[in-house]
């Protein structure tokens, strides 16, 4: 009688390695960063300038017995980027995961109006930054025999997004096709990159960049027939950074958007 494989088992292995996530103050950030800490995954939690937010998240974590301390770092500035890597390897002793997850609209504008410094803003925030911090993470990985870096891409890379929100859009398309490009690259280094899309997820971005009536009508438009939660997209970056389980997966984006994009 042929044996039974052994089956699959949740994300234990993620335990005891590193992760780096930014924009970890709030949103889809801070609940990866729990969601990590929960299988026992040491944290940096990055912030720019959400300091109390940053630091209650940590304290939760410790709290909860879990490893975690938070930086801060602006998105414009490449070399304080580089110093937020160095400063968690040296304070955790390894990088094993990456979330690339910081980033934002700026501000809604139509891409016709759009200027040079709004273009820049929106690029840097969006682009330059997870190329940048990316490119200061890389060494520590190949030092540390491997490791998965998740990028944030968005469903409007996809479908062009909103009204105003073009540039967003256009930044998050470069960003998945960074994910697949830089994934052809590492794949000898044994890191893995790959990249989660969320659809149109209740977090503070909307509350600050969206009116209520078009995030209704994006709402109404779901299959699911309504928004995603934080929560709902951690179990795509769960899987990602487990190698038992994502082992032979690299240069993929996982769509998480309730059925609003399908390929």
């Amino acid at each position: 009688m042929a044996t039974l494989a052994k089956p699959l088992h949740s994300f234990e292995d993620l335990r005891g390695k590193v992760a780096l996530v930014t924009g970890a103050s709030s949103g889809i950030g801070a609940a990866v960063a729990l969601a990590f800490a929960s299988w026992g995954m040491p944290v940096a939690v990055h912030y720019r300038s959400k300091r109390i937010e940053a630091e209650a998240l940590v304290a939760r974590i410790r709290a909860g017995g879990g490893d975690a301390e938070a930086f801060s770092a602006e998105a414009k500035d490449s070399a304080g980027l580089a110093r937020l890597a160095a400063d968690a390897h040296a304070r955790f002793g390894r990088i094993d995961v990456l979330v690339n997850n910081a980033g934002g609209f700026v501000r809604r504008v139509a891409l016709a109006e759009a200027d040079d410094a709004i273009i820049d803003e929106v690029f840097q925030q969006n682009a330059r930054s997870m190329m940048a911090l990316s490119r200061s993470v890389i060494p520590f990985m190949r030092s540390g025999g491997g490791g998965s870096i998740i990028n944030v891409t968005s469903q409007a890379a996809r479908s062009g997004g909103s009204f105003g929100a073009g540039l967003y859009s256009a930044t998050k398309g470069f960003v998945s096709t960074y994910t697949r490009a830089l994934a052809k690259e590492l794949v000898g280094d044994k890191i893995r990159v790959n990249a989660v899309s969320p659809g149109v997820i209740d977090t503070p971005i909307h509350e600050q960049h969206t009116p209520p009536a078009l995030l209704k009508e994006l709402a109404a438009a779901i299959p699911m027939r309504r928004l995603g939660s934080a929560d709902e997209c951690c179990g795509a970056f769960l899987f990602l950074a487990s190698e038992s389980l994502s082992s032979y997966i690299t240069g993929q984006i996982i769509e998480v958007n309730g059925g609003s994009v399908m390929p």
